[in-house]
């Protein structure tokens, strides 16, 4: 069975300046490769034969790079966005995508078993399912609480929390197009909350592994400084 993905690649990466400057997020390097290279051998890995990329800043670099995914033994298509629509609204101008497909970012570092992922959410029958990550978010700050008479009622010295995130990688089925409107910026934002409001029923598959969103310069050093540590880890040799 063919198993096609689309991955977003089409952002400014504004969060990762300056080193966006020059090249697209996606093809910032991880070690030897860019990011978006690691992916997409990832995906060749675990039998996705048809990859998609959604593009608009810088396309035409990405394309030059990729072109039809010959390399990598897989099929390269793209999908250009004629000015910036979020992160589902670019489903709507790919015509010919089928009844099930993956949908993520062009810029994560991950070790999730995307075959695994796939067959998860065809045997669920769910409309989406998102790949969540349990995050610990740190302030760097101590944290004072007040009480009504204007004193201190309680400090807490560098507090953490944790949170269920999104790791930027879906399963989606087409029916979610009768939600995405033509020509209009559109996100996950978005989306989430009109599936909710219509009662329709989202997965959400916790991953224990590697996840790492190269969006920030620190997350990003991050990430070269650990590729190499565990490259066996996100790629089969």
């Amino acid at each position: 069975m063919s198993k096609r993905a689309v991955i977003l690649a089409g952002g400014r990466g504004t969060r990762l300046y300056p080193y966006t400057v020059v090249l697209p997020k996606p093809l910032m390097p991880i070690g030897e490769f860019p990011i978006l290279e690691v992916i997409i051998r990832q995906l060749a890995q675990h039998g996705f034969d048809h990859v998609t990329l959604a593009v608009n800043h810088q396309a035409e670099i990405i394309k030059a790079f990729f072109q039809n995914g010959e390399k990598w033994d897989i099929n390269i298509d793209y999908s250009l966005e004629k000015k910036p629509l979020s992160t589902m609204a670019p489903l709507r101008i790919i015509s010919d995508l089928p009844d099930s497909f993956l949908v993520m970012n062009g810029d994560i570092l991950t070790d999730l078993n995307f075959s695994d992922f796939y067959e998860e959410h065809l045997n669920s029958r769910k409309i989406f399912t998102i790949s969540s990550y349990m995050r610990e978010q740190k302030i760097d700050y101590g944290v004072l609480e007040v009480n009504s008479y204007g004193n201190l009622s309680a400090f807490k010295e560098k507090p953490s929390s944790q949170h269920i995130v999104s790791m930027g990688i879906y399963m989606v089925n087409r029916s979610i197009m009768n939600y995405i409107p033509n020509e209009k910026s559109y996100g996950f934002d978005n989306l989430m909350l009109d599936l909710l409001e219509s009662k329709q029923s989202v997965g959400v598959r916790n991953f224990s592994g590697y996840w790492l969103d190269i969006g920030r310069p620190d997350d990003y050093m991050q990430a070269i400084e650990e590729f190499e540590k565990l490259k066996s880890t996100f790629l089969c040799e």
